[in-house]
């Protein structure tokens, strides 16, 4: 599907090549140098598969751009790498969209320049504009209590699938997790006497979470009467996934997403969102309930604390408006 994002809400069509037509048509030595680079991401840093993709892509765009006009990738400069970026523009990408491909940009150029095939690196001057930081959709507490019972009233028939996707949204409030996290979870890795459980986040970098009572509850009826119901022999020797799918593997992350955006809109005025909207409301909730930000941002793996402070923002925000409603000086 094309993008709709448009530079300074324009409303421009920004349109998403097909990055894998375009990386077969490079030249071979390029190509053998963006294999070498992926390889890179994913094994030396770890990275996700989702991460590597859109780094290799802004890559494969970039060098496009370069053999598109009649360029050399050993001759890539700085004045290459802002007509790219300005070429881009011009066809709708947004300020968000451009600042994370002058990142990639910067990232791949510095890792080509310490490996020699970049005389210098020309990524280190490249500036762009400053991404817009939008604040996120969250859900009022009373709303998140809702969806809460909400999706604990569909399990109450023991259907598995339901007990499933109640333990689904409880885990994911509870502790804020990544869907592609709360995913990645097996059922080893819940620890019920201390009610933790431990997460493989970004990077590889592991973490504990807790999580209260109410998700505690949900996840011991969906292991004791449900999971069993769905359960198939693994293809993973020594791994037992902690959510199944309907047909007993690992659940999927879009699963999770429909499950997610299922429980939220049956609670009236509350605003559409995802597991990524649930985990924006627990930092939410957590900072509005006196939690400090450092261990909001050891909770949630972000890696500086510059990420957490957004739901300062947030938080700020909610206190301004309910001041505006409540105050007899407000206005």
């Amino acid at each position: 599907m094309p993008s709709t994002e448009g530079p300074h809400g324009t409303g421009k069509r920004a349109r998403r090549p097909d990055l894998r037509a375009a990386r077969a048509a490079l030249p071979e030595p390029v190509r053998k140098l963006i294999d070498d680079y992926e390889r890179h991401l994913s094994l030396e840093r770890g990275l996700s598969a989702h991460t590597v993709r859109a780094y290799v892509g802004d890559v494969v765009s970039l060098l496009g751009f370069v053999d598109g006009n009649g360029g050399r990738f050993e001759d890539l400069d700085i004045g290459t790498l802002r007509g790219w970026l300005a070429r881009q523009r011009e066809e709708g990408a947004s300020r968000t969209t451009l600042a994370r491909r002058a990142a990639a940009a910067r990232t791949f150029t510095a890792w080509a320049h310490r490996g020699g095939a970049l005389a210098s690196d020309p990524g280190g001057r490249l500036v762009a504009p400053r991404a817009h930081r939008k604040l996120p959709g969250v859900l009022r507490a009373e709303q998140a209590s809702d969806v809460m019972r909400f999706s604990a009233a569909g399990a109450e028939q023991r259907d598995p699938v339901a007990l499933r996707d109640s333990a689904i949204v409880e885990l994911l409030y509870a502790t804020g997790v990544r869907v592609s996290e709360l995913c990645g979870l097996d059922v080893g890795d819940v620890d019920f006497s201390r009610r933790v459980v431990l997460v493989l986040g970004k990077g590889g970098k592991e973490r504990v979470v807790p999580f209260g009572v109410p998700a505690e509850t949900a996840l011991r009826a969906w292991l004791d009467e449900g999971r069993g119901k769905l359960a198939v022999e693994t293809k993973e020797p020594g791994k037992a996934a902690l959510f199944l799918g309907a047909r007993g593997g690992r659940l999927d992350p879009r699963a999770a997403r429909r499950i997610v955006h299922d429980a939220v809109g049956s609670v009236p005025g509350a605003n559409d969102m995802g597991p990524h909207g649930l985990r924006h409301s627990a930092a939410t909730h957590l900072l509005e309930g006196g939690a400090d930000l450092r261990s909001v941002q050891e909770l949630l793996g972000h890696a500086t604390l510059a990420t957490t402070q957004l739901y300062t923002h947030v938080t700020v925000d909610r206190l301004k408006a309910i001041h505006d409603r409540a105050h007899p000086r407000a206005r």
